[in-house]
């Protein structure tokens, strides 16, 4: 047998080894997929409150300085939530006068040239939608009540979460300990050398897409701000949370403040708006993330695209949310492993 096949063989035979571990991942995560994505949001909230609890600790004892981060933590999220509430209830009155008169501009400048589209075009599409509306109103109702019970179980994950975090946060390293003292004792420093170099990359990107998140929110909310457009502090929450996907989360979240601009605002506020989609992108994808996120990920931009789509086809909004990290955590591992001396 020539030596190029048995080489070929030999790497095919490895290569549909390792498709097949990763394919069995995939199928128990995918069985247990709301542990997975608690455990998930449990790393997250323990890479952004240890630093917090082990500023704390230096003055409290390491319980009490936990419990401080994770109550002060809670008392900020639930206040931005209120916030975004307040505003919404605030402007609620203006809002619905400011969207009715948006559609009417719409409305005539779509029957002015050069649309020219039939007045009683939008008529019509109203009564296709009261009797779709009508017809399904048991499907829809069911719907409801199945988002009620989606609603519980993203309640449950994150209450997982939470309590995971406190206890990743309290004692990560002697957890972490234990587990490395179950395998055998030639594995036990390789896999450290590994979960170090994965928890930094981990940690590093957090820090790094909440510091671009938290840049592209306020840098959205004072241009709405400025521009009059309505609900620019939800549009601006809206912002950040979108952020953590990377590339195509802040343009899909400006594309809806441009939808509001041109509602209440009329077509010049929104063609502003979509010009700061351009330049919110801009600053994203070429000062934010190269300064900040450089030091933690090191991935080419076509390999972050590929993983975020590659993410959510897997799993939808979850898996986009996840696959760069996830990609960044593996590589930083793979070059850990190989720099690292032999023993």
């Amino acid at each position: 047998m020539p030596a190029l096949l048995r080489t070929a063989a030999a790497y095919a035979w490895r290569l549909i080894a390792v498709g097949v571990v990763v394919r069995v991942a995939f199928s128990l995560l995918g069985q247990f997929h709301r542990i997975a994505v608690a455990v998930f949001l449990g790393l997250v909230i323990t890479a952004v409150l240890r630093p917090v609890a082990g500023l704390l600790a230096r003055f409290l004892p390491r319980s009490l300085a936990v419990a401080v981060a994770l109550v002060g933590g809670i008392a900020l999220v639930f206040g931005a939530l209120a916030l975004m509430g307040e505003t919404v209830a605030e402007q609620r009155s203006g809002l619905e006068r400011e969207f009715v008169e948006g559609i009417d501009r719409i409305e005539r400048r779509l029957e002015e040239p050069p649309f020219r589209l039939p007045a009683d075009a939008f008529a019509d599409l109203q009564s296709r939608i009261g009797r779709v509306l009508s017809e399904h109103r048991s499907t829809l109702i069911s719907t409801a009540l199945s988002g009620a019970s989606r609603l519980l179980e993203v309640l449950t994950v994150l209450a997982l979460a939470v309590f995971c975090a406190v206890f990743f946060t309290h004692s990560g390293e002697r957890q972490w300990q234990w587990v490395c003292d179950q395998l055998p004792a030639g594995a036990r420093q390789r896999v450290t050398v590994a979960g170090r170099a994965a928890w930094r990359t981990f940690t590093g990107y957090t820090h790094g897409i909440l510091l671009v998140a938290g840049t592209n929110a306020v840098l959205v909310g004072i241009a709405l701000f400025a521009l009059g457009v309505p609900l620019a502090v939800p549009l601006a929450l809206l912002e950040f949370l979108a952020a953590f996907i990377p590339l195509i989360g802040s343009p899909i979240a400006l594309a809806v403040a441009a939808v509001v601009a041109l509602a209440s605002k009329g077509p010049l506020i929104a063609l502003v708006v979509v010009a700061l989609i351009v330049v919110i992108g801009q600053i994203e994808g070429h000062v934010l993330h190269p300064l900040v996120m450089s030091w933690a990920v090191r991935l080419h931009p076509v390999v972050v695209a590929l993983a975020v789509v590659g993410g959510a086809v897997a799993a939808g909004v979850i898996g986009a949310v996840v696959a760069v990290p996830l990609v960044a955590v593996v590589w930083s591992v793979c070059q850990a492993l190989r720099d690292r001396p032999a023993a």
